[in-house]
């Protein structure tokens, strides 16, 4: 039984000629499924009888279960989304007064153990398929109340949820592909943003297959200090990723890349490393802006936010150098939504978490 949620148009006309069917009719399927929301195949009036008949016996449209739905004092709204296997994934959308912005998840939990990011701290279970990635979408849309005769409620993503996304290369392009067809959602590729802790291969395949804005999780001026906060970096190094960042921009949608940088405090959040930034991103003469997040506590978490007066100064090194800079304003802290908070439940085949819990059990 073929989960239609998991091809884009290209495997949708593969799979209707395997059929014996018309490649006219993706187009109709996906403007039902997407643009309408439509997941009943007997509500799909335009197509012909025999072959809506017929797609119960061959298709289905499975999607994750929402199991819980929390709403912030601030509007974010989080959605804890069931993917089978006691395996629980989160997606969080982010209402503002011009847009609304979904941040959507890409794998059960992490394997790249940032240090500073909840996520990580829970392991990794297993990447999610395209359908469970485009699912978030559909699932969020409907319960925001879509109206396909309305405005865009979700107008932005952002693929920033749980997980390194171009470490599911496979099952994400397909899924931007959805959000970027006309027939499906129909979203700009200046409105998606793929963030990537730096897979440095994988930034130049997505160069290629589907490039869309780019965010790149910094997070260290230097290599001795990155290794530590962002453990991919011993094995894609900073100039390696400088790189790889100018490259992607001979094909990006937008003419800069955004560098997220969480603010640690003592950790790296001196003016002194706000300098040797500018001298990274200067040397590598890439185009760019930097999106400075304030760090979110999680339990068991070693770092704190930096202060107010600590963040300012370093943005304010940033802005002399003649680079756009913003304070990333947190949303959803309340219910643990906000940026590096996203846990779900995560049954972590890494043995990671068990690793951390007898090194707690050690040091109490």
């Amino acid at each position: 039984m073929q989960n239609l949620l998991d091809l884009d148009m290209a495997g949708l006309k593969a799979w209707l000629a395997q059929i014996g069917e018309k490649p006219f009719r993706a187009n109709q399927l996906l403007r039902w499924i997407y643009s309408r929301g439509e997941s009943d195949f007997a509500a799909m009036t335009d197509l012909a009888r025999t072959f809506r008949e017929r797609l119960p016996d061959v298709a289905e449209i499975r999607l994750p279960k929402i199991v819980s739905d929390k709403i912030s004092d601030d509007g974010t709204r989080k959605f804890l989304m069931d993917v089978g296997a006691s395996n629980l994934i989160e997606t969080v959308f982010i209402p503002e007064a011009d847009r609304g912005t979904l941040c959507v998840s890409t794998q059960v939990g992490c394997a790249l153990d940032c240090s500073f990011c909840s996520t990580g701290k829970q392991g990794f279970n297993r990447n999610l398929t395209t359908s469970e990635i485009i699912g978030q979408l559909w699932l969020a849309n409907q319960a925001l109340g879509f109206d396909p005769a309305g405005d865009r409620i979700i107008s932005n993503v952002v693929i920033m949820g749980m997980g390194e996304p171009l470490a599911n290369f496979e099952a994400l392009v397909p899924a931007l592909n959805l959000m970027l067809d006309d027939h499906a959602y129909g979203l700009s590729r200046r409105r998606v943003t793929v963030s990537t802790s730096g897979i440095v291969p994988a930034m130049d395949r997505l160069r290629e297959a589907c490039p869309t804005a780019l965010a790149v999780s910094l997070h260290a001026p230097n290599d001795a200090l990155r290794d530590v906060l962002v453990p991919i970096n011993q094995k894609y190094p900073l100039a390696e990723l400088m790189a790889a960042c100018k490259r992607y921009l001979e094909n990006a949608p937008r003419d800069f890349i955004t560098f997220e940088y969480v603010m640690l405090d003592g950790v790296n959040d001196s003016p002194a490393q706000a300098r040797e930034l500018v001298a990274l991103v200067s040397k590598a003469k890439i185009h760019c802006k930097f999106n400075l997040i304030p760090f979110n506590p999680f339990p068991g978490s070693p770092y704190r936010r930096s202060s107010r007066e600590r963040i300012t100064a370093f943005a304010n090194v940033l802005i002399g150098a003649g680079y756009v800079t913003t304070t990333r304003k947190t949303r959803g802290d309340d219910i643990d939504a906000a940026c590096g908070q996203l846990a779900g439940q995560v049954q972590d085949k890494t043995r990671r978490t068990q690793h951390l819990k007898v090194v707690n059990e050690v040091g109490t």
